[in-house]
């Protein structure tokens, strides 16, 4: 049986804020966060309506509800806003109660060779459970498998599932199987709490798969707070609470009696991290550290590779881990390097705009 892990990147449609360089994006992304966070105030004060003005102008809607290059107001019912004729930006909207909208961010297509690339690593890796991160939702994927796999000779996996988590950029966790990986039970823990309030960026969906040899393997899959914008102390925090809560789903499972666990995703930190440590202090163990897993002389799994880079997992029970049998590491989607020449890729991968994704797909042979 063979597991993988796959951060896609969104498979046909990506935040175009998304594709920008690093700062320039987290900077929109930052302002966008922060100014939904000020419209679902129950009240707006002088203050929160002076710094929606502002946000409102950075993000380039000042004159116009679409009229931003990134982002775009939705007024559904009621106003938030009127713009006299004589200039600038009147907050009319006393709190969130007295209308209903929002601002989201405009997409726009995948590179179609990216699309294509995307669907090779698939095809490649030809995993039998397949974990993916940031996925548009569940029609998107099962269409992707159908339709893209298939065109490039690979085979459609009939068991595809997404749960829309909490992030309202599009970007959810999901798994797609083989025939005969029946997905017996599906738990989702969108909604879990904790005393900050809550817990998980997208969700922790919790799969019960039975094999075709009978056996039965839960994976959870996860995409914990990334490191690109907002407060680092706060994103640290985060991702604290999330491999905790993880941890506790993890514990729980075992005291129920299922011995065979997957913990996979883009966790968004390195295996020393203070953040991560409530995973590895349960017993789980990284699939990278068997002896039969192939090492290409990088330990990370985004962009160049690097050891600050391994954030992409594959995190088993010790009864799994006790049935490894191979896995790798697959950077062949990966553009690699800024001339793309840190390792070999697809022939028709002539930029960077044309990768897979920024992020290596990993799988693990288990013999269950």
């Amino acid at each position: 049986m063979r597991v993988a892990s796959f951060n896609v990147e969104n498979l046909f449609d990506r935040a175009k804020a998304m594709k920008l360089a690093w700062e320039d994006g987290r900077e929109i992304l930052e302002r966008y966060a922060r100014i939904n966070q000020l419209l679902n105030k129950p009240v707006y004060t002088d203050e929160d309506k002076k710094e929606i003005k502002d946000l409102l102008r950075k993000l380039g809607l000042a004159k116009k509800d679409d009229g931003g290059k990134y982002a775009l107001l939705r007024q559904i019912r009621g106003r938030l806003l009127r713009r006299p004729k004589a200039g600038g930006i009147e907050i009319v909207a006393t709190g969130r109660p007295s209308w209903i909208g929002w601002v989201e961010l405009k997409s726009e297509p995948v590179d179609e060779l990216a699309m294509e690339h995307t669907a090779m690593v698939l095809r490649d890796v030809a995993a039998d459970i397949v974990g993916v991160v940031e996925a548009e939702n569940r029609i998107v994927l099962d269409k992707f498998s159908a339709q893209l796999l298939k065109r490039v000779g690979g085979h459609p996996y009939p068991h595809v599932m997404v749960i829309d988590g909490n992030d309202d950029r599009g970007i959810d966790v999901g798994l797609m199987t083989r025939l005969g990986y029946e997905m017996v039970t599906i738990r989702s823990h969108v909604d879990d709490t904790d005393a900050k309030g809550e817990v998980f960026s997208r969700d922790c969906p919790e799969f019960l798969i039975t094999t075709p040899t009978g056996a039965r393997i839960v994976v959870l899959v996860n995409h914990f707070k990334s490191k690109g914008y907002g407060r680092a102390s706060d994103s640290n925090d985060r991702r604290t609470r999330q491999a905790t809560r993880t941890a506790e789903i993890y514990q729980r499972l075992l005291e129920d009696g299922e011995e065979n666990v997957v913990v996979l995703g883009d966790l968004n930190d390195t295996p020393d991290s203070t953040q991560l440590s409530p995973l590895f202090a349960t017993g789980l163990r990284d699939a990278s550290e068997h002896p039969s897993f192939s090492d290409d002389g990088r330990p990370g799994t985004y962009k160049n590779g690097t050891k600050s880079q391994k954030i992409d997992y594959l995190l088993l029970s010790p009864a799994l881990f006790a049935l490894v049998t191979g896995g790798r590491v697959f950077r062949t989607g990966v553009w690699g390097g800024t001339k793309g020449t840190l390792w070999p890729h697809y022939p028709k991968m002539t930029d960077a705009v044309h990768a897979a994704s920024d992020h290596a797909a990993i799988y693990t042979d288990i013999n269950l």
